[in-house]
């Protein structure tokens, strides 16, 4: 038998359209291995939502292994140091991995490779970051331009098929035991809404399945909050439950609006890109002027109590609480109330754009860094592609646009007896129920503090 083979699986834990696995299928037995490597992502550590995923997506693979004869392998600690103690152990010397693109796994991919023989395969986006380029060869900063080059080398690859049967070594090595990694909340466990969530290649499947109904009416259906026209694909994207071109080939024949869709998996694409570019992405400014902003004081107990509302739904705009306690609730906010979340916290309350990058880092089962920070970027008019600062959104005019009353009265139930007219602007309205708090700040005084702000760095 040949000597045994790693397979090291960080953001792509599938067996379908997973090009490593092929590779390393072809060579000999796998060992799949995962480290839970925090000491490399330091300040980037997975947040608590998506410990909560990997937990359930782990277990999922594990399962899926067993199925063709194979099993999981877990540790913790250094990726390098991990890897190669499992390399030791079963007499191997090469690890395959699909490749990734954020500044720590760059990092930890750059140390194993100087103690075993790394090989990288790409898998994770429509076409490998950095390879799509201007007829120059340079890389490509706006979003427009970069989407129509993508277009042209579309359709991606056909997808893989999963191996029948992946060949075991004569004996496993050590493996942690994925409780003991405590990655589920326990006391108080404010995972409890996470349940309509099935992490994992078979939840990711049935996602798609779902979606294909209300994929040719996407662009008419994608900014309702009240609807389910979006395809809450992302967090199984993220972690690589599904690859992004396998995707592509179930919906792209959905017609309608499906290219729009289809845009939105080429927006991924061209975050992967940006952070190629700028791997910093998520704590500096992209435009440089915005280093002299002058964000409120965050040390300032008012300041701070005005974002612990924010965060707990308690702004007295009840779009932007109804998304923030939908986000608490179950890991997620729809795609529209999100850029009305992340507009309030930046130019309503002029609080600085990455502290809300951060909390949304902790909170979303789909937190992923690139989209994550050029989406923040791109809402605070700070991004190399991005809105306007001067754009304000008008929350409670986004909410009667988009037919959120009905979203509004799920998640938050104190306006629940509220009409459609009414829901949007209790307080103006004139019957805010006691229970329900007043504006932090109207929206007129908070466009007016936001502009004169921006024109101090003009």
């Amino acid at each position: 038998m040949s000597d045994p083979v790693l397979l090291w699986l960080r953001r792509d834990l599938r067996l379908s359209d997973q090009r490593a696995l092929v590779a390393a299928a072809h060579e000999g037995p796998v060992v799949p291995v995962y480290v839970l490597d925090d000491d490399t992502a330091q300040h980037r550590k997975m947040g608590a939502a998506s410990r909560w995923w990997l937990h359930h997506s782990l277990k999922s693979l594990d399962a899926s292994l067993r199925e063709k004869g194979s099993r999981l392998i877990l540790r913790r600690g250094r990726c390098e140091e991990e890897l190669a103690q499992v390399a030791e152990a079963m007499g191997a010397t090469r690890v395959h991995c699909i490749r990734h693109y954020e500044p720590w796994w760059r990092n930890a991919e750059r140390a194993v490779a100087k103690v075993l023989d790394l090989c990288c395969h790409d898998g994770n986006y429509l076409r490998p970051p950095g390879m799509v380029t201007t007829q120059s060869g340079d890389p490509y900063k706006i979003y427009t331009p970069f989407w129509r080059a993508l277009k042209e080398v579309m359709p991606p690859d056909e997808p893989l098929e999963r191996p029948h049967r992946i060949d075991a070594p004569d004996q496993w090595p050590e493996s942690d035991d994925l409780n003991e990694w405590k990655l589920l909340p326990t006391s108080p466990n404010w995972a409890k809404g996470f349940s309509d969530w099935e992490p994992g290649e078979s939840g990711a499947r049935k996602r798609i399945d779902a979606f294909l109904n209300a994929a040719a009416e996407y662009d008419g259906q994608r900014d309702l909050p009240g609807v389910e026209g979006t395809s809450r694909l992302s967090p199984h994207l993220h972690f690589g439950e599904v690859s992004p071109g396998y995707v592509w080939h179930r919906t792209a024949d959905a017609g309608g609006s499906v290219d729009v869709f289809l845009g939105e998996l080429g927006w991924r694409d061209y975050a992967q890109n940006v952070i190629l570019q700028f791997p910093k992405y998520a704590s500096e400014n992209a435009r440089e002027r915005f280093d002299d902003f002058n964000w409120r004081d965050f040390r300032s107990s008012t300041v701070r109590d005005e974002f612990d509302a924010w965060k707990a739904g308690r702004t007295g705009y009840p779009i932007v609480d109804a998304g923030m306690r939908q986000l608490w609730a179950t890991g997620w906010m729809h795609n529209r109330v999100r850029m009305i979340a992340a507009s309030f916290l930046i130019k309503h309350l002029l609080i600085d754009w990455r502290e809300g990058e951060k909390w949304f880092w902790d909170t979303l089962v789909d937190a992923d860094y690139a989209s994550n920070a050029t989406n923040w970027q791109w809402v605070s008019g700070t991004g190399i592609d991005s809105n306007m600062f001067g754009r304000i959104m008008a929350p409670l005019k986004q909410s009667e646009k988009f037919g959120a009353a009905d979203y509004i009265r799920l998640w938050v139930p104190e306006l629940a007896d509220l009409s459609d007219d009414a829901i949007h602007d209790p307080e103006a309205a004139g019957c805010r129920p006691d229970d329900y708090p007043e504006k932090l700040i109207g929206h007129k005084p908070a466009r007016e503090r936001a502009l004169a702000a921006n024109s101090k760095i003009r």
